[in-house]
């Protein structure tokens, strides 16, 4: 059993949650809850949790502050909010799991599974740390991704990742040293992510870092060739965007 903290600053949603918990996710065995900031702080401390559902906003604090507070950190996070925000994004890029409410059952059993796995495996990560360090910079300073693969979790800098390709519900990412990392996450949210770090979206499957882009070939209704001789389709809907954001460069 997965011994659970569930912490929330509305009983509605501890309630809601507990509820969902125990009718889909029965390895969860829901040892303590919390509302305020200092007693999530005791009821960690006392209960020693395999994993934490972590609402962000919570009054005039939020759920960072408690994870701040914690001198050590042994346990999983999966962020509940209503909030899809700056907090938020720093979560994504992180790779942490977060549920957005109202909570999707499917989405709930898939974070605990994930959940499940890590800590079978013990896989232990720098992943909040590494939270953390983002919450202090502007969303415009945001400079590494967590990519979390099937073994690992890997810290990239921006400035590394050529491009990215979609692979059906997975993503494939290109590094400037020749390395291909494939993540089990759509392009669509890596898009959500990165566009606004400075991504093109080039095109449905394909994503890509304008610092990569040698020109722009007028073939099959116009290409961009990259630094690295590979060759990105642009689309038509896309190619306006496209071509006035690298005027901008």
């Amino acid at each position: 059993m997965i011994k659970a903290v569930l912490i929330d600053d509305e009983i509605s949603n501890l309630e809601n949650l507990g509820t969902l918990l125990e009718n889909y996710c029965p390895q969860v065995n829901i040892v303590a809850t919390a509302q305020r900031v200092s007693d999530a702080l005791l009821v960690v401390e006392r209960f020693l949790p395999d994993l934490v559902f972590l609402d962000i906003q919570m009054g005039e604090q939020t759920g960072f502050d408690v994870l701040k507070s914690l001198p050590t950190r042994k346990f999983e996070v999966i962020f509940v909010t209503a909030y899809d925000q700056y907090g938020i994004q720093a979560v994504k890029f992180a790779a942490l799991d977060y549920l957005l409410k109202p909570i999707d059952i499917e989405e709930l059993r898939s974070a605990v599974n994930k959940a499940e796995h890590k800590l079978a495996a013990q896989i232990q990560t720098s992943q909040i740390e590494f939270l953390l360090q983002q919450m202090k910079k502007p969303e415009a300073n945001i400079s590494k991704i967590a990519l979390q693969m099937q073994s690992e979790i890997r810290y990239v800098s921006l400035s590394e990742i050529i491009r990215c390709e979609a692979d059906n519900s997975y993503t494939h990412f290109f590094l400037s040293n020749g390395e291909r990392i494939l993540v089990s996450k759509s392009l669509k949210e890596y898009a959500d992510l990165l566009c606004p770090n400075g991504f093109l979206r080039t095109h449905q499957s394909h994503l890509v870092n304008p610092k990569f882009v040698k020109s722009w070939l007028k073939e099959d209704g116009g290409v961009l060739l990259l630094t690295s001789g590979e060759k990105t389709p642009i689309s038509k809907p896309n190619k306006e965007t496209v071509k006035k954001a690298l005027q901008r460069l």
